[in-house]
């Protein structure tokens, strides 16, 4: 693996958006129905991005000159104690090759975490198998999606 990682910039927010858009599309359409999927991508917008860069450790993943994931990491809800996984994604033809996993590692590596007790992630239905494989576990013991069809997942430290 080649991949080079590294913080988001202004000028890669479009390119960020687009790339969770044609993900979520693909990826997550198994798991959610058409109307909601498409509510998901209209949620990832590029100032959606630009916002969440802002308060968030926002990384992205390259392979040359080409962002083939992202994900950031940031406070949950202000804590000092307890931080968030967020907007992790891969692009589909880039799945099952360890981008995801260098993602994460590098995020696992980010002083939000490395300051954190707990880490959350409100995980996609389609990104949890994967979570659990990096070690989160379900929150408060529930596997099934909430109300927003988000499946909490959390790992203590």
């Amino acid at each position: 693996m080649n991949y080079k990682i590294r913080l988001i910039t202004p000028d890669d927010v479009n390119e960020v958006a687009e790339m969770i858009q044609k993900t979520i599309r693909i990826s997550n359409s198994k798991d959610y129905p058409a109307d909601l999927i498409e509510a998901m991508v209209d949620a990832h917008s590029p100032e959606f991005i630009l916002r969440r860069s802002g308060w968030t450790h926002f990384y992205v993943a390259l392979d040359g000159e080409t962002i083939i994931g992202c994900g950031a990491i940031g406070p949950y809800w202000d804590s000092e104690t307890e931080s968030s996984l967020f907007t992790i994604f891969v692009l589909p033809e880039y799945q099952k090759s360890g981008v995801g996993r260098f993602i994460v590692e590098t995020l696992e590596k980010d002083e939000y975490f490395l300051r954190a007790n707990r880490i959350e992630i409100p995980a996609s239905i389609t990104g949890a198998p994967f979570y659990q494989k990096m070690g989160y576990g379900f929150k408060n013991g529930i596997s099934e999606p909430d109300n927003e069809r988000i499946i909490r997942m959390e790992k203590r430290r």
